[in-house]
């Protein structure tokens, strides 16, 4: 995106990291298997915390977690829980690195149904974005019925950190959601 356009009020425009990640990634349709894991285990650990937290520490959770290969992950035990509470540069919370490897479990049981995750993913918004009327983001949505309904199917399953404000972040993430501000120039 070019320098001069409005980006939303969120981004903290003194970070490179953030705001490349508004310009190139926040809100973009995202159908690849590997990414869409990857981005659902990070909105998970960014749970009580900040996203920008988490996104700084994406290269150490890519190298704790085997680039996130869901075959691999779904293997991962104990030693590995370990390996990266001692030495991954990631949040240091054991039920939230074991949640990632519970999920990826999970996701290997939702490929076996529904064929891949993008699919499970997007059939709940029709396999099209959904793009909001956002004047400001202070006012934005945190949850939609959607984000809930989804958000009670992945507990049900037995999903980690899947509270309805982070599967909504998620959807907005990857954009199954589109909450640009209206003056936004990625809008």
């Amino acid at each position: 995106m070019a320098p001069n356009l409005s980006r939303c009020g969120w981004v903290k425009l003194s970070d490179p990291t953030y705001v490349a990640y508004h310009d190139e990634e926040w809100g973009k349709p995202l159908h690849d298997e590997r990414a869409l894991f990857e981005l659902f285990c990070l909105e998970t650990q960014s749970a009580g915390l900040s996203w920008l937290t988490v996104l700084k520490k994406r290269d150490g959770y890519r190298n704790a977690f085997a680039s996130f290969v869901l075959e691999k992950v779904a293997h991962f035990g104990e030693m590995d829980i370990e390996r990266i509470l001692n030495e991954g540069e990631v949040i240091k919370s054991r039920p939230k690195i074991e949640a990632i490897i519970t999920n990826a479990k999970l996701f290997q049981a939702i490929i076996q149904e529904f064929g891949s995750i993008n699919t499970y993913l997007w059939n709940y918004v029709d396999g099209k974005t959904i793009v909001n009327d956002v004047p400001d983001y202070k006012t934005a949505a945190c949850t939609s019925p959607i984000s809930d309904a989804l958000t009670k199917d992945l507990k049900k399953r037995g999903f980690k950190f899947v509270g309805s404000t982070t599967i909504y972040a998620f959807m907005q993430a990857c954009g199954m959601v589109n909450d640009h501000e209206n003056s936004c120039g990625c809008k």
